[in-house]
C-alpha cells in the first residue's frame, strides 16, 4: 500500500560538542545576527534550538524519515501532518508538496522521497533526476577562532584529507592573522573560505579586512556584504582577485529571483544552495548554464538532513565545490545508526533504497523533548 497511514514528529535537541564552535576567548555577542538566523540569544546557541524528526509510515508499508530546520513551528508542523495523512505518496506532486512553511517543507519532502525510494528500490538521488557522483567533497568547518586555533583546525582537517576549510567570521576577527597562521602551519595544503554571513556589510569594510590576507590559500569569500549589493559583489570579485560566492538560502525568505540578479550581473564565481531538493537541483542547473559551480549548504544539521544533502549534491551536475556537510564535526550525535562515511575529505553517498540510512531510535529517545503523532 502507498497510502500515508501515520505521521510522527519527535522534537529533539542535540547539543554541540564542547569546543566545536569557537575558541573560548572569542565570544559572539551579536544578538541581532543571532535573532536573524533563529539561533537563540547568541549564534553559538544554534545547536540548543529544537529540531523535529519526521516519520511517515505507509499502510502495511515502509517508513520514510525527515528533519526540520531549527526552531520550526509546531502548529505548522501539525497542520502539514493532518493534510498529508491519508494521501497516496505515489500520487503526490513531489516538486510541490502541500506544505507552505520552508522550515518544515524539507522534512516532509525528505520523508516522502525516502519512502518512495524504498517502494521503488532506488536511491533518492535517482528520484531527483540521476546521479553524477558517488562521493561529495566536504569542507572542514568551525566558527570564530583565535589565529592559533584557526590554524590548528585547518591542519586537523587537512590531515583527514579535506581540501578546503570554511570559517565563520565577523568584522571583529583578524582574518589576516588567521590566514598567516594557517599558511605557516599548513603551507598550500588546504584552501580557506571565509563566510561572514553579510556581517562585513559593505565594500570598504571588506577591502579593509582583507588587506594583507594570504590570497594564494584563499578559496574565496562567501557573503561578505549585504545581499542587496549586487554591484558590490561584482566590484569585490574584480578588485580582490579571489572568487566570490553567494549563498541562496530558500528557508530564509529568499527565492530564485535573488539568484537571477546575480546571474545577470555576472557578480559571483559560484553559489551555495540550501532549500528543498528539487529547487536546489533547479538552482544548480541555472548556475551550470551560467558556467558556474555550486555546493550544498546546511545549517550544521543532523544525519538525516545531511544525508539528503548528499543525495542533492550527487544529483546536481555542477556541485563540485566542497559542500557544507559537517554536522558530525559539531553535534554530539547525528541520530542515524551508521554515520555518514568519509574518505579523504569526501562523504560517500549511501547506495541503498531511499536515503539509505536508518534512524537511531535509542539516540532519538535520548535527545527527545516532545512528540506529536497523527493517523
Amino acid at each position: 500500500m502507498t497510502i500515508i497511514h501515520t505521521i510522527k514528529a519527535t522534537e529533539v535537541i542535540v547539543p554541540a560538542k564542547p569546543g566545536s564552535l569557537n575558541s573560548e576567548e572569542v565570544i559572539d555577542k551579536d544578538a541581532a545576527f543571532a535573532q536573524k538566523f533563529l539561533t537563540g540569544e547568541r549564534w553559538t546557541e544554534f545547536a540548543n534550538q529544537p529540531k523535529w524528526i519526521i516519520e511517515i509510515t505507509l499502510k502495511n508499508g515502509p517508513t520514510g524519515i525527515g528533519e526540520t530546520y531549527r526552531s520550526a513551528s509546531k502548529e505548522q508542523l501539525s497542520e502539514a501532518m493532518q493534510i498529508l495523512v491519508g494521501q497516496d505518496v505515489l500520487k503526490l506532486n513531489w516538486r510541490r508538496l502541500p506544505v507552505t512553511d520552508q522550515r518544515i517543507y524539507e522534512a516532509f519532502e525528505t520523508a516522502v522521497l525516502d519512502v518512495v525510494g524504498k517502494i521503488l528500490n532506488v536511491p533518492v538521488a535517482q528520484l531527483l533526476g540521476g546521479v553524477y557522483r558517488d562521493r561529495v567533497d566536504c569542507f572542514g568547518w568551525t566558527g570564530r577562532r583565535t589565529p592559533e586555533d584557526a590554524a590548528q583546525k585547518a591542519y586537523e582537517a587537512m590531515q583527514k584529507g579535506h581540501k578546503a576549510f570554511k570559517f565563520k567570521c565577523s568584522d571583529e576577527d583578524p582574518v589576516r592573522l588567521w590566514t598567516a597562521e594557517i599558511k605557516k602551519k599548513c603551507g598550500d595544503g588546504i584552501k580557506i573560505l571565509l563566510d561572514p554571513n553579510q556581517r562585513w556589510t559593505d565594500v570598504d569594510t571588506t577591502l579593509r579586512l582583507m588587506e594583507g590576507v594570504e590570497n594564494n590559500i584563499m578559496l574565496g569569500l562567501e557573503d561578505p556584504i549585504l545581499h542587496a549589493d549586487v554591484a558590490g559583489f561584482k566590484y569585490l570579485r574584480e578588485t580582490l582577485g579571489i572568487p566570490m560566492y553567494r549563498h541562496i538560502s530558500l528557508p530564509y525568505t529568499q527565492d530564485i529571483r535573488d539568484m537571477i540578479a546575480f546571474v545577470r550581473a555576472d557578480a559571483v564565481d559560484g553559489y551555495n544552495f540550501n532549500g528543498s531538493a528539487y529547487n536546489c537541483v533547479l538552482l544548480a542547473e541555472i548556475a551550470h548554464l551560467e558556467g558556474k559551480a555550486c555546493w550544498r549548504g546546511s545549517e550544521v544539521d543532523l544525519g538525516i538532513s545531511e544525508t539528503m544533502g548528499l543525495h542533492i549534491a550527487a544529483a546536481s551536475i555542477n556541485c563540485t565545490i566542497p559542500s557544507d556537510l559537517f554536522g558530525e564535526l559539531v553535534r554530539e550525535d547525528d541520530l542515524i545508526v551508521t554515520p555518514i562515511q568519509f574518505e579523504n575529505g569526501a562523504a560517500l553517498v549511501p547506495q541503498g533504497a531511499g536515503l539509505g540510512i536508518e534512524l537511531d531510535r535509542k539516540a532519538l529517545e535520548k535527545y527527545k523533548v516532545s512528540e506529536l503523532a497523527i493517523n
